[in-house]
């Protein structure tokens, strides 16, 4: 698999990262051929308080091996001024994924040296397995360059601060103190049958490595890293020697290599889970593996931990995107469909929902899941939308599990929450008497958020055009729900209400410019821009669009929003048009939503697409590019954030995205033959 990647230009090889998780928030990411360009990467980025509180403990591990008398480094790094040392990923023979994992082989004189790194899904725990192929000898050297930092920042070492590393009693590891205080964690070895290993050289800091992305985007790029000495054991033929980076109880830890040797030496040399199948079903395993990482477990106060099947900590929360982002409202109930429907995890879907409906205050979802069981403060209640796409996620998971139980335990928080909108709430959020549409006074509620100091990049104050589908189709919903649980009056509340609203969308259509109105009775009036937000309205079957104006939506959109990446916030064709998402964080806020591509929007563009056409090819063809990004592109087996508007566009943003993933694996699987045409 991307074998492509030994054949580009430095600076282009550098852009190929990889990543594993450990379903609590947790993770290891890299670059393909070595040197970390993130702060955000290391080999164990572990929640110290899960999903949250990430802290990069182990950076990486510098390898090399002993041949007879001559070292061959594997290890790549780069150094403040440009300095590339050692330069290992000139011996790097190939990297592919095996069942999603990362593994890269390597050539060290007549031998080749297999390595692969994975997780165990709710165990805070990295493993590295090295596997040597010949008839040759080794010594294996692994020299661990350690931190303990919060990954939005960077470490500056000192002279005067030393690492403290300990034995452990079972000789299996050390134990590494940053500084008094600081969480302890773990280094296990286990070496191949007979050979011991030992800890030589001496211990000190490695100076000034870059960050080179975080350099591009104008922020702190320079690291200091602890390297506490190199662990060295002879590697026969054929055997394997395995490394674990831990902060979970070191004996219990120890206890799971066993069963973890087995399962990599099981795994053989150059199998994989792919072999056999056809394209597309290589596309659709990866996308299920990528939709596994955004699903992590969290504590719910009051609750006892919840355990899967497998016996292991359940999902109660949606990771929106990683590296950088933790759980949000919005990200989760726009991904969360895609999400189960991929994994097939839907009774955590189900507890996901339960879990943030303790949460609704005055009718509105956090923007942010708590930390901790604390009252949120107002600022956390800063979202508009992501209320309204929880019913649209209630509605996809009971749909899918018919389970009638789910909207019956949620329906008086629902129906709460379309009160509260009813007589208003934070922001002034509120129905519009005159129109039944929802407005809000403040310009930054909607998913399109950005701001940079005072300027808000993208004011949406007024009524937005996906905030006036998604209430109707919430009220549509509370009418059905009511219906079913035999609640007449409460029926017959919601379908005025739902009217009311029908006729007042009926205002978004710009008959001059032949599509929707973004937003509606702004500061400076009705917003003619040509945005996505619209194709959310004609996504939805209940939306009171006529089939040709829903038609006519469908083509602006794809005529001058559709990449093959995904869509464009702003046509191109606008003087505020930004082209490409690059430089200081000012620069990129103010492209965000200013014609930069997002991929989530692909979901509601194949909703809507099938149902004007009903024509599978033709909307597969919509998202039929972005393969080449998930197999060999940015993090190798998922899909980015964001892209840049102008061509090539550029993969930006987090290299792996709950949304982007659960929106274009449900859009590919709507448009297999055989899917339903109809909407979503």
């Amino acid at each position: 698999m991307i074998a492509s990647i030994l054949r580009e230009p430095w600076e282009q090889a550098l852009t190929h990262e990889w990543l594993v998780t450990d379903g609590l928030g947790g993770y290891a990411s890299g670059t393909v051929v070595g040197p970390n360009t993130r702060r955000y990467h290391g080999l164990l980025v572990a929640p110290l308080a899960p999903p949250l509180g990430r802290h990069v403990l182990l950076a990486k591990l510098d390898e090399a091996v002993d041949v007879a008398g001559e070292r061959y480094d594997l290890a790549t790094n780069e150094f403040h001024d440009g300095t590339i040392h050692p330069r290992g990923y000139e011996r790097l023979l190939s990297f592919r994924l095996v069942d999603g994992l990362p593994v890269w082989r390597y050539v060290a004189g007549p031998l080749t040296l297999e390595k692969r790194v994975w997780m165990e899904r709710g165990w805070r725990t990295v493993y590295a397995g090295y596997t040597s192929h010949g008839e040759t000898a080794a010594r294996l050297l692994l020299t661990p360059l350690c931190a303990f930092r919060d990954f939005h920042r960077e470490t500056i070492g000192s002279e005067d601060w030393h690492f403290q590393v300990e034995p452990l009693g079972s000789g299996s590891g050390v134990t590494v103190h940053a500084y008094p205080g600081a969480t302890p964690y773990h280094l296990l070895i286990a070496p191949p049958a007979e050979r011991r290993w030992s800890l030589e050289g001496s211990a000190g800091w490695w100076w000034q490595f870059l960050h080179r992305a975080e350099r591009e985007r104008g922020l702190d790029h320079l690291e200091d890293l602890y390297a506490i000495g190199t662990f060295a054991c002879d590697l026969p033929p054929g055997a394997t020697l395995i490394v674990a980076a831990t902060v979970e109880d070191p004996r219990a830890a120890e206890a799971r290599l066993t069963e973890t040797r087995r399962r990599i030496e099981g795994a053989g040399g150059e199998d994989s889970s792919w072999t056999g199948e056809s394209p597309d079903g290589q596309l659709v395993a990866q996308l299920c593996r990528a939709a596994h990482q955004f699903l992590v477990a969290r504590a719910v106060p009051g609750e006892p931990p919840a355990l899967d099947e497998d016996g292991r900590p359940a999902a109660r929360t949606v990771i929106a995107g990683y590296h950088w982002f933790g759980d949000w409202g919005r990200d989760t109930m726009i991904a969360l469909p895609g999400l189960a429907l991929a994994t097939g995890r839907f009774d955590e879907a189900k507890a996901i929902l339960r879990a943030f409906s303790r949460y609704v205050s005055r009718g509105m979802l956090p923007n942010r899941f708590p930390d901790t069981g604390a009252p949120l403060s107002e600022g956390d209640y800063n979202t508009l939308d992501a209320t309204l796409w929880y019913f649209h996620a209630v509605e996809a998971i009971s749909q899918a599990t018919g389970d009638g139980a789910l909207v019956a335990d949620l329906y008086p928080v629902l129906d709460e929450i379309v009160a509260w909108h009813v007589r208003g709430t934070r922001f002034g959020i509120g129905v519009d008497p005159a129109d039944g549409l929802v407005r809000a006074d403040n310009p930054q509620l909607t998913w399109m958020d950005a701001k940079v100091g005072d300027w808000v990049v993208t004011p949406r104050a007024g009524k937005p055009v996906e905030i006036a589908a998604l209430w109707h189709h919430a009220l549509w919903l509370m009418e059905h729900w009511a219906g079913t649980l035999q609640r007449a009056d409460d029926a017959g509340r919601f379908g005025e209400l739902r009217r009311r609203a029908a006729e007042g969308f009926r205002r978004f259509w710009n008959a001059s410019a032949g599509y929707l109105y973004d937003v509606l009775d702004g500061p400076a009036g009705d917003d003619t821009s040509l945005r996505p937000n619209q194709i959310v309205a004609a996504a939805l079957a209940d939306c009171p669009l006529e089939p040709a104006q829903r038609r006519a939506v469908v083509d602006a959109v794809v005529r001058e929003l559709w990449t093959p990446r995904g869509l464009r916030t702003l046509s191109p064709r606008d003087p505020r048009y930004c082209g490409r998402y690059e430089g200081d964080p000012r620069r990129r806020d103010g492209a965000y939503h200013q014609g930069t591509v997002w991929p989530w929007l692909l979901g509601p563009l194949v909703d809507a697409h099938l149902l004007v056409y009903g024509d599978r090819a033709a909307a597969r063809r919509l998202v039929e590019p972005l393969r080449g990004h998930l197999l060999d592109e940015a993090g190798v087996g998922s899909i980015s954030e964001i892209f840049d508007g102008d061509a090539p566009h550029a993969p930006r943003g987090c290299i792996a995205q709950a949304w982007s993933v659960a929106e274009v694996f449900r859009a590919w699987m709507r448009t297999e033959p055989g899917a339903a045409p109809g909407g979503a």
